[in-house]
């Protein structure tokens, strides 16, 4: 027979009854407890008709508010949620629907580098929820590819990002579980995660000011044979996104339909099993990282010098990691390879918040290279070098002048690419190492004078990839694996060079992403190489344009934002690919390429995120003018930030003997003309699809 008992001075209530043979005690819920949970009940069924009235205002798929306020209404009323309901109930009071909508109609989506946006809460944004779900996701997909095998290692990784919430999204006043997340947190709770899951994560001491930039986690996860690895990071995006790159056994992100059978176990997670950081250390399968790996790595990443060193005050290098980690890797690797790397003093210090960029910490925008450029003319430097903060990318500017006294030019991701691909392959054959059959890497929006540059040396070129260096990883995968991707044929021994548009450059297969480090050296080799023949890498350029044609590629961002904005993209791409425009800038559409065409190139799908990734148009152009000019504009939707991103190539044929300087000029500034008419007339045509127009200067270039 159960009795009750009640302490009036605590009013604790407990229930006393017998089991099994020995008197058990159960506590009660106090009144207050009972009332407080009665009154956050009829608050919860207040503010869901409130919710629904306001998602009608939301111009978006009916859809996607349902699925939004389903999940809405699991985070207000389950208790897992709890922490995140003062924030939700002032969202929901302040009537933030699109930030309601956008932040829960979906489970965010891997795109080209994983999942990576907004930190935040809800299942759209990064949270310890949505990277728990990750990681659960993982551990059932790394039992499945690899039965039988215990233990199981990963590799986790982090850059310096803190969530400060600088877009004012939620109240400052009220408790909030995402505040002051760090990237090396994110990385910790994984951790646990993976612990619980009995799999072993390999993360650097909790103690440790290190780093382990995105190249040295693709190299670490091949050197300690791990079989998958995860990065916490996101890249060059605003200071308050974040983001989780998970990698496979080869040190590369997975591609479809891998990445799919992934995804699918990430969607199936019920439960996450995770266990505290400490508890996880205790449990003695949480190892940290020493020095072994990062030294083979910049080892690695000397091996791939071309040229002798720089003697003493030779060559002035100055380098900066935005605040990021690159200091470790790039720098690193100029410093022991002799160029004395000049700091930026300012931006030399890990710092998420990146205080002192001008803009984004991106190299590709030549806007936050504006403190090196000022460091680079006090010292009358040759070279700028900056890394992106996970260090996978990298870019510059080049002194106009040999003696270091000019002005300085930013050089575009082609242009690093043209040049770095060209600068391998020369040297390689100058010294005979080239491989009888050179291979060489490239998406299909990365500049064509890549291929007529390896067509010269005899090599074999991947030049139709997709976006995104996983690609890229995966065609040296089937080389090593098969000996031979598509017509290609040949082993990792052939490789030589791989580059993307967006300052991604890869120069050995024992790396299996973009690596900033390799390409920092490469990128200063070439112009000490210059310098000690009396000329710049503007020089270099312009004789590449002589030989092979002068390119002009240039990108085109189309932004459109939240939900709303991801329904009118959508629309967009599915008007332009149903009616693609006959004429653009002038120029005939001679060819259109829609890679959702199951009968093309391509093939059929091979899961959803396959369809994703080839949600891509490509419009080739001639205008039968005689001028030699060819053009192309690719479009295709970010698959991490929110806007469609148009490719525009124009090209000239190469120079001919015989062609005066004015004519060849008069050639340059023709190709030059055209793309900013491609620009101005596509875009207005793409925006035209969804009833908008573009905004002034929309359609500037950056030349």
């Amino acid at each position: 027979m159960a009795t009750i008992h009640r302490d009036p001075k605590s009013n604790n209530s407990w229930l006393m009854f017998r089991s099994g043979g020995r008197q058990v005690q159960k506590s009660l819920k106090t009144t207050d407890e009972v009332n407080a949970e009665r009154l956050k009940g009829k608050r919860d069924m207040d503010l869901l008709p409130q919710i629904r009235t306001g998602f009608d205002t939301i111009d978006a798929d009916p859809v996607l508010k349902e699925k939004a306020f389903a999940k809405l209404s699991t985070w207000l009323t389950h208790p897992d949620f709890v922490a995140y309901r003062p924030q939700l109930e002032r969202l929901v009071h302040d009537g933030k629907w699109s930030v309601l909508v956008d932040s829960f109609y979906q489970v965010m989506p891997f795109g080209t580098g994983g999942r990576r946006g907004a930190v935040g809460i809800g299942p759209n944004r990064m949270n310890l929820w949505t990277l728990g779900a990750s990681v659960q996701g993982h551990c059932e997909y790394l039992r499945q590819r690899f039965p039988g095998v215990n233990p199981l290692h990963v590799v986790l990784a982090y850059d310096v990002r803190q969530f400060e919430d600088r877009r004012g999204v939620y109240a400052r006043e009220l408790p909030n579980p995402v505040l002051h997340l760090s990237s090396r947190e994110f990385c910790q709770y994984a951790a646990g995660v993976y612990a619980a899951n009995g799999i072993h994560p390999h993360i650097l001491p909790p103690e440790s000011p290190k780093y382990v930039p995105t190249p040295e986690l693709s190299f670490t996860i091949r050197f300690l044979r791990a079989h998958g690895g995860l990065n916490m990071t996101a890249s060059h995006n605003p200071p308050d996104d974040n983001g989780s790159k998970f990698y496979d056994e080869r040190g590369a992100q997975p591609v479809p339909p891998e990445d799919q059978l992934m995804s699918e176990f990430v969607d199936q997670v019920a439960t996450i099993r995770h266990l505290p950081w400490v508890d996880a250390v205790r449990s003695g399968k949480v190892h940290f990282l020493n020095e072994a790996p990062h030294r083979a790595y910049i080892e690695l990443c000397r091996k791939q010098s071309l040229i002798p060193p720089p003697k003493f005050d030779e060559f002035r290098v100055v380098y900066t990691p935005l605040h990021g980690v690159g200091g470790t890797c790039a720098g690193e690797t100029l410093e022991a390879q002799g160029f004395r790397p000049i700091p930026v003093p300012e931006q030399a210090t890990p710092d998420g918040q990146f205080p002192n960029v001008t803009k984004t910490p991106n190299p590709e925008n030549p806007e936050c290279l504006d403190r090196a450029e000022k460091v680079a003319r006090d010292n009358h430097a040759d070279l700028v070098i900056a890394t992106d903060p996970d260090a996978d990318r990298l870019g510059g500017m080049t002194c106009t002048s040999p003696d270091g006294k000019g002005d300085y030019r930013p050089l575009t991701g082609n242009e690093i690419a043209a040049l770095l691909t060209h600068f391998k392959l020369s040297q390689l054959a100058r010294r005979g190492a080239l491989p009888a059959s050179p291979i060489i890497i490239t998406t299909e929006v990365t500049s064509g004078q890549i291929t007529r540059i390896g067509r010269q040396f005899g090599a074999q070129v991947v030049n139709d990839l997709l976006v995104g260096f996983k690609y890229h990883a995966d065609v040296l995968w089937q080389l090593e694996s098969t000996g031979q991707y598509g017509d290609v044929r040949g082993s990792t021994d052939n490789f030589v060079i791989a580059t993307e548009e967006s300052h991604g450059t890869l120069a050995t297969a024992e790396i299996r992403d973009k690596d900033s480090a390799c390409a920092a050296l490469l990128l200063a080799e070439a112009a000490l190489f210059c310098k000690r023949q009396g000329q710049t890498l503007i020089d270099y350029l312009n004789d590449l344009s002589r030989q092979f044609g002068y390119y002009r590629n240039e990108l085109l961002n189309i932004v459109m934002t939240g939900i709303e904005g991801k329904r009118h993209m959508g629309r967009m791409l599915d008007t332009l690919r149903q009616t693609p425009p006959q004429i653009i800038g002038g120029l005939s559409v001679i060819g259109f390429d829609d890679l959702w065409n199951e009968d093309g190139r391509m093939g059929p799908f091979l899961g959803q995120t396959d369809q994703a990734a080839r949600n891509f148009l490509i419009f080739r152009l001639g205008d039968g003018s005689g001028r030699g000019l060819a053009a192309k504009v690719s479009l295709r939707p970010s698959g991490t930030e929110p806007k469609a991103k148009a490719y525009i190539e124009v090209c000239s044929e190469p120079r001919s003997f015989g062609v005066t300087d004015e004519t060849w000029e008069a050639t340059c500034r023709a190709v030059d003309a055209q793309v900013q008419r491609l620009a101005t007339d596509f875009l207005t045509k793409a925006l035209a699809t969804v009833g908008q127009v573009p905004t002034p200067g929309a359609d500037k270039l950056s030349r």
